[in-house]
C-alpha cells in the first residue's frame, strides 16, 4: 500500500488493490477525503476564500460543502434523521448554497473541525452496519431508498469530482500542484 504525505503531515493511503467490497469502498472514500485535506492544507483564511474567475467556488466553501454532504447522506438520508447543527439553523430556501457561501465567516480551524467531525460521524455510522445492501431510512428519487453501497459509491464520486476542482483552485492560489 502506497502512502503519500507532504509537509502538512497528512498521510494518504492508496485504496487496497485486493480487498473485499466494503474495504475497497471505504479505502476509496478515505483516499479522497485525504486528497481534499492535502489540496487545502496549510492555507490561510484568505486563501481558503479566494475565488478565481469565472467561478465563485472556494476551497473553504468546498470543505464546508463536503462536511454537509457527509452529514446529509449518512445521518439524514441513511439514518433518516433531521439536520443537526450547524445545518438545522440554516434557511436553505434563502440560500440553497449556504454551505459554500458561509465558509467566508469561518476560520480554517472551524472549517476543518466541522469537516473532521462530519467524517468521524459518518465513519461511526458506517461501522455500525454489516450489510452494504441495507437501505436508507429516507427515500429519494421516486420514493426509492438508497443502499449503503450506493451512498458510499456516490460519496467517492462526490469527492472525486470536487478534488478535481480543488486541484485547479489550489494551483491558482499558490502554484501547488500534485496528485
Amino acid at each position: 500500500m502506497t502512502t503519500t504525505s507532504d509537509t502538512s503531515g497528512i498521510e494518504r493511503l492508496d485504496p487496497p488493490l485486493d480487498a473485499d467490497e466494503s474495504a475497497t469502498l471505504l479505502g476509496f472514500l478515505a483516499y479522497h477525503r485525504d486528497t481534499l485535506r492535502l489540496k487545502a492544507a496549510g492555507l490561510t483564511s484568505e486563501q481558503l476564500n479566494a475565488t478565481h474567475a469565472p467561478s465563485t467556488m472556494t476551497l473553504g466553501g468546498m470543505v464546508k460543502h463536503l462536511a454537509f454532504v457527509e452529514h446529509w447522506w449518512f445521518r439524514c438520508v441513511f439514518l433518516g434523521e433531521e439536520y443537526g447543527e450547524p445545518w438545522a439553523s440554516v434557511d436553505w430556501n434563502d440560500d440553497a448554497d449556504w454551505d459554500w457561501h458561509s465558509a467566508v465567516d469561518d476560520t480554517p480551524e472551524q472549517i476543518w473541525t466541522l469537516f473532521d467531525a462530519a467524517c468521524a460521524d459518518s465513519d461511526s455510522i458506517i461501522a455500525g452496519v454489516a450489510d452494504l445492501g441495507r437501505p436508507s431510512l429516507r427515500s429519494g428519487r421516486e420514493g426509492h431508498t438508497f443502499s449503503l453501497r450506493w451512498i458510499l459509491a456516490h460519496m467517492v464520486e462526490e469527492y472525486a469530482r470536487h478534488n478535481g476542482h480543488a486541484d485547479l483552485l489550489r494551483e491558482a492560489i499558490d502554484g501547488t500542484t500534485g496528485e
